[in-house]
C-alpha cells in the first residue's frame, strides 16, 4: 500500500486515524513526517544500543535518554533504541532519521549533531509531565511513543538567540538554563552580549579595572526612560561578571549541546563601562561614571577613540582574551549606534582623517572597523558587526548581522558578505508582544504573528551569503531571569520554526496549536512565558467625522471579542466585534475581552479615552 509523505508536522486529531497514539506537537516542524501504525512503548526490557565507540557521543545519549539501561548487545524482546552514526541519504550533517515502529527505535545521523537533534525530536515525543526546568528526569517504563518516520535537517546553519547580560547581570546558573532551552528547540548559536554601557561583565586580566570598576554600577529599578542617573559617591553595588573559568565552563556546557557561543565586544560605541575604568580611551580623557539609563546618550562620550594607537592596543589585549576563551569562529564587535559628534570636535582626529582621506566620521568609523578586522583576524577568529559597520565602506571580510530591517543585510550580501538577518521587527524579543496595556513596560511592537511570518531570505541575493538569523533580548527593561523568560517563549518558537523548517510550510493555526501544547511543557518544567497572544488588539484611527474609530483584533483565529463602552465589565453578553466602530461620544472607558470555545481567554483590555486618543493614526 502506497504510503502518504507529509511534508508538515499535523498536530493530534488529524493523525488520530494512522496511530494509536496522536503525534506530539514538534517545534520545531521536521522536514518530513510520515505516521506509522501502533505505538512503541518502554519496558522494563528496554535498552540503549550505541552504535558508535565515540565516548562523548554515547554520554550524549544518555544523558537525553535518562533512566534507560546501556547495552552493547540486544536483549530478545527487548524492543531497543538505537542510536548509530552512519550516512543518510539527502541529509547533512546537522541532519538526521528517526524510525519508531511497535518493534523499536532506530535513529541515524551522519555526525553527532544530527544525532543531538534528534535526540531532542524523541524527547518530545515523549509525554510532558517527566521534567524539571527543561530537562528530563528520567525515561519511564510505560511511556508510549506514536510510531513514524521522520527525516529532517535545518533551513540554515545560524539558528541563533541573543542574551544581553550588560544592561542586567545574569548569572551563570541562569545563562546555563537559558542554554537547556534553546538546543531543546535546535537553536545551535548563543550570542552573548558582554559588554555594554551599563556593565562590562567578562574578566580580562590584563585590564583588571573592566571588571573592578566596569561591572558594577548604583542600585536603580523603574522604567528604562525614567531611571534616575547616578550621583556621584553613590554605593556601586549593582551588577557582576564573568570570571574566565565562568566562560570556559559555559562554553563547555552549550558544546554539549551543539550550541556554538559567539561573544559580542561592542566597539567603538556603547563603551561607557570600559571608559568608566579607563577614561583614557575617549578623544576627552574625561572621568566618567556608570550610566543606569541611556539619558547620557550624545551628551557624554560613550565612543573609544579612534585617533590614538593606545585604543588598539587596548582592543588587542581584549581581543587576546576573548579568542582565547571563546574556540568558535566568531567574534561579534558590535559597531552599532556609535554617536559620531565627539569625533567630529576632536583635534587629534582630524590630522588622522586628512592622512588617511577620510572625509566623513562614517569612513572614521569604517577606519576603525578596519584595523579591528585586523585584530580579530591575527587572532583566528572572523568579525560581525551590526550593519552600520556598512556606513563608510564595509571591513574587507564582516559578517554583516542586520537589525535595522533587510535592508543592510541585503545590501551587505549584494557587496558578497555574508549575513545573519536579525530585523528588529520580526527578531527583538525586548519589544512589546502584546497589547501594551496588558504588558510590562517597554516599546515598539514585535507579536507573535510577526516573529513567524519573518523570512529571512530577501529578493534578489545570493541564498547561500545568508547565514540564518537569531532573536535578540536586550535587557534594558528585562530586569531578572523570570523575565527574560517571558520575553524569550514563545516568539523563540515561532523562530526555531522559521530557521529549521522549509520555507513556505507555514501554518498558523497549526503552529498555534503546536505551541499550546509546549505551553503545557513549560507549565511541566517551570518555566516561564508569555501569554499575550490570548490578549485582544487595540487601534485607533481618526475618521473624516466624529470621534474616532476603534479597531479589535486577535492573533487566534477563532477568538470572539466583545466590549463595552459604559465602564461595565464585558462578558459574552456584551457587545460582540465584527466590525470598527465609532466610540461614542462622552465615552470614558473602553473595556474589550476575548472568548474561545465559549471561554474568556487572556487579560481583559481597558483603555481611557485619553489612552485612545494617544494611539490615533
Amino acid at each position: 500500500m502506497k504510503k502518504t509523505l507529509f511534508l508538515l508536522v499535523l498536530s493530534g486529531p488529524l493523525l488520530a486515524q494512522s496511530v494509536s497514539l496522536p503525534v506530539p506537537a514538534l517545534i520545531p516542524a521536521p522536514q518530513t513526517l510520515e505516521p506509522g501504525k501502533g505505538t512503541f512503548t518502554i519496558t522494563a526490557q528496554t535498552r540503549l544500543n550505541v552504535l558508535t565507540p565515540v565516548a562523548a557521543v554515547r554520554r550524549m545519549v544518555t544523558d537525553n535518554l535518562p533512566g534507560i539501561p546501556l547495552s552493547d548487545r540486544t536483549i530478545p524482546n527487548s524492543r531497543p533504541i538505537t542510536v548509530r552514526l552512519a550516512a543518510v541519504s539527502g541529509v547533512g550533517p546537522e541532519g538526521y532519521d528517526l524510525s519508531i515502529r511497535p518493534t523499536g527505535i532506530l535513529l541515524t545521523a551522519p555526525e553527532a549533531a544530527g544525532l543531538f537533534y534528534g535526540l531532542q525530536t524523541l524527547r518530545q515525543l515523549l509525554p510532558v509531565a517527566n521534567s524539571r526546568n527543561g530537562q528530563l528526569l528520567t525515561t519511564t517504563k510505560g511511556q508510549r511513543i506514536p510510531a513514524l518516520h521522520i527525516r529532517d535537517q535545518p533551513r540554515f546553519g545560524w539558528r541563533g538567540l541573543m542574551l544581553d547580560v550588560s544592561r542586567h547581570f545574569f548569572d551563570k546558573a541562569f545563562v546555563m538554563r537559558y542554554i537547556d532551552q534553546m538546543a531543546q528547540y535546535k537553536f545551535n548559536i548563543f550570542h552573548w552580549h558582554l559588554t555594554d554601557d551599563q556593565g562590562w561583565r567578562i574578566e580580562i586580566k590584563s585590564l583588571p579595572r573592566l571588571t573592578q570598576v566596569g561591572a558594577w554600577r548604583v542600585p536603580r529599578t523603574g522604567a528604562w526612560g525614567d531611571i534616575e542617573n547616578p550621583m556621584p559617591g553613590e554605593s556601586t553595588s549593582y551588577g557582576g561578571y564573568y570570571t574566565q573559568e565562568d566562560i570556559r565552563e559555559v562554553v563547555r556546557y552549550a558544546a554539549d549541546r551543539h550550541i556554538t557561543v559567539v561573544p559580542e565586544i561592542d566597539m567603538p560605541g556603547h563603551m561607557m563601562a570600559a571608559i568608566a575604568a579607563y577614561p583614557e580611551l575617549t578623544c576627552g580623557n574625561k572621568p566618567v561614571l556608570i550610566p543606569t539609563n541611556g539619558k547620557f546618550y550624545k551628551l557624554e562620550d560613550n565612543t573609544l577613540n579612534p585617533c590614538e594607537d593606545s585604543t588598539f592596543l587596548f582592543v588587542d589585549k581584549v581581543f587576546t582574551e576573548v579568542a582565547a576563551l571563546f574556540p568558535g569562529p566568531y567574534i561579534h564587535v558590535g559597531g552599532d549606534e556609535a554617536f559620531k559628534g565627539f569625533w567630529a570636535q576632536c583635534a587629534d582626529c582630524k590630522p588622522l582623517m586628512a592622512a588617511n582621506s577620510l572625509r566623513t566620521v562614517e569612513e572614521l568609523q569604517s577606519y576603525f572597523i578596519k584595523r579591528v578586522e585586523t585584530i580579530v583576524q591575527a587572532k583566528g577568529k572572523k568579525l560581525i558587526g551590526w550593519d552600520e559597520i556598512l556606513e563608510g565602506g564595509l571591513a574587507p571580510n564582516a559578517t554583516v548581522m542586520s537589525w535595522r530591517g533587510m535592508k543592510g543585510g541585503t545590501e551587505a550580501a549584494r557587496q558578497g558578505h555574508p549575513v545573519i538577518m536579525t530585523p528588529a521587527q520580526h527578531c527583538y524579543l525586548d519589544l512589546y508582544q502584546g497589547e501594551p496595556t496588558a504588558e510590562p513596560s517597554t516599546y515598539s511592537m514585535c507579536r507573535l504573528t510577526d516573529s513567524y511570518a519573518f523570512e529571512p531570505v530577501p529578493d534578489s541575493v545570493r541564498t547561500e551569503l545568508i547565514l540564518g538569523g537569531q532573536g535578540n533580548l536586550w535587557t534594558e527593561s528585562v530586569p531578572n531571569g523570570r523575565h527574560a523568560e517571558y520575553m524569550t517563549w514563545p516568539r523563540a518558537f515561532a523562530l526555531a520554526d522559521v530557521l529549521w523548517t522549509p520555507k513556505g510550510r507555514k501554518n498558523w493555526p497549526d503552529f498555534v496549536s503546536r505551541v499550546e501544547a509546549h505551553f503545557r511543557r513549560f507549565d511541566a518544567a517551570g518555566i516561564n512565558y508569555a501569554q499575550s497572544l490570548y490578549n485582544p488588539i487595540v487601534a485607533v484611527k481618526k475618521p473624516p467625522l466624529g470621534f474616532y474609530n476603534v479597531f479589535l483584533s486577535h492573533e487566534l483565529p477563532d477568538a470572539f471579542l466583545y466590549y463595552t463602552t459604559d465602564s461595565t465589565i464585558p462578558d459574552d453578553r456584551s457587545l460582540l466585534y465584527t466590525k470598527p466602530f465609532l466610540m461614542p461620544k462622552g465615552a470614558s472607558l473602553l473595556k474589550v475581552i476575548a472568548y474561545r470555545n465559549g471561554k474568556p481567554i487572556g487579560r481583559m483590555v481597558e483603555l481611557t479615552a485619553d489612552d485612545l486618543q494617544k494611539r490615533l493614526k
